[in-house]
Parts: C-alpha cells; sequence; structure tokens
C-alpha cells in the first residue's frame, strides 16, 4: 500500500520527486529540499501519514561530484492502516539548511534540534535550536564523518563538587553482588 502513497507523491509533485524505492517493504521518496514542507504537509493532510517516528541525517563525505553531501531522512506511518513511508531530502554542504517540521508534527522539535547539534544542519523557522545533548561551548559537529576522534573540547567548570553515587565503598559489593557471594572454583 506505501507503493501506492509514492505514487500518489509523485503524480501530485512530479516536479519535487528525485527519485523513489520500495525494497524489502521499505517505500522510499528522496524530495527537493524546496518542496520539503509542501510534500510533507500532503503526505500527512492528504495520505494519512500523521505518526512522526523519526528524523536524523545521513553524512556522505566523499560522495560523487555534483551531489549534496548530506541527507535529511524522515520515517513517516499511518496511526490507522500501519503503513510507512521514508522520505528524504539532499542538503548541500554550503548551505546545510532545510524547512522545519515542527508545524506539521510537535514531536519533530527535538529531532530537528538534535540533528541540528549533531550534523550542523539548520532547520529554517524552528521555534528553539539551542544544544540539547551538548553543553554550549561544544565546538564542531560530532555525528560529521570529518569530525576529528581525538579533538579535545573546551572544559566547563563544574556547577557543584561532584559527589559518588553508592552510598557504599566501591570494594564493599565487588562487581554488584551482596557481600558475602563466593565465587565457585
Amino acid at each position: 500500500m506505501s507503493k501506492e502513497h509514492l505514487d500518489k507523491i509523485v503524480a501530485q509533485f512530479p516536479e519535487a520527486v528525485v527519485e523513489t524505492h520500495s525494497l524489502c517493504g521499505d517505500h522510499t521518496a528522496l524530495v527537493r529540499r524546496d518542496k520539503w514542507l509542501e510534500v510533507m504537509s500532503f503526505v500527512r493532510d492528504e495520505l494519512g501519514l500523521d505518526h512522526f517516528i523519526d528524523l536524523t541525517a545521513v553524512d556522505y563525505l566523499g560522495r560523487e561530484q555534483g551531489k549534496d553531501r548530506f541527507e535529511v531522512v524522515v520515517h513517516l506511518r499511518s496511526s490507522q492502516s500501519g503503513e510507512r513511508l521514508r522520505l528524504k531530502a539532499r542538503v548541500p554542504e554550503n548551505n546545510p539548511a532545510i524547512d522545519t517540521l515542527c508545524g506539521l508534527w510537535q514531536g519533530a522539535n527535538w529531532f530537528e534540534r538534535e540533528c541540528h547539534e549533531m550534523y550542523g544542519i539548520k532547520f529554517k523557522g524552528h521555534p528553539d535550536l539551542r544544544p540539547l545533548l551538548l553543553y554550549p561551548e561544544f565546538k564542531g559537529y560530532p555525528l560529521r564523518k570529518d569530525y576529528p576522534i581525538d579533538r579535545r573540547q573546551p572544559r566547563v567548570a563544574l556547577l557543584a563538587p561532584e559527589t559518588g553515587r553508592s552510598p557504599r565503598p566501591g570494594d564493599e559489593t565487588p562487581h554488584g553482588h551482596d557481600p558475602g557471594f563466593k565465587a565457585d572454583k
């Protein structure tokens, strides 16, 4: 049935759909970035894919010449029929921005914040792109493939002194077992 959804998207937006494919029950449409919000509105309102599942990005560093480095990927589902659909849009490295989906699905908010924080993709019209997982002084985008694995980040002063979590000394309960536990030999 989701194959029919792909056909309806292509029929409604022939200039916006770059390609579609179906493989192992997964149906995917690659959509032009400038038509992203328009296609998503159609998919939600006309096709009934009302359940926002996930949003992430993929970094294709070193992709062949002429293709954009990033893809934003969204997974949707119909709460009525259970059908699923994946929609993607390519985003260039020199202008990593795409329209926000927060106006269509409130649940897109934190996913877009995470994607912005980890990949540096801006979501135009997003109400709040503050860091969600990293501290504000963090430099760079750690899920980009060119992020240096040994990069040192600026240290941040602790707001309060650290204290242990366990009321007992660590050696009193070896490996989390009862203090009277004896291993078989």
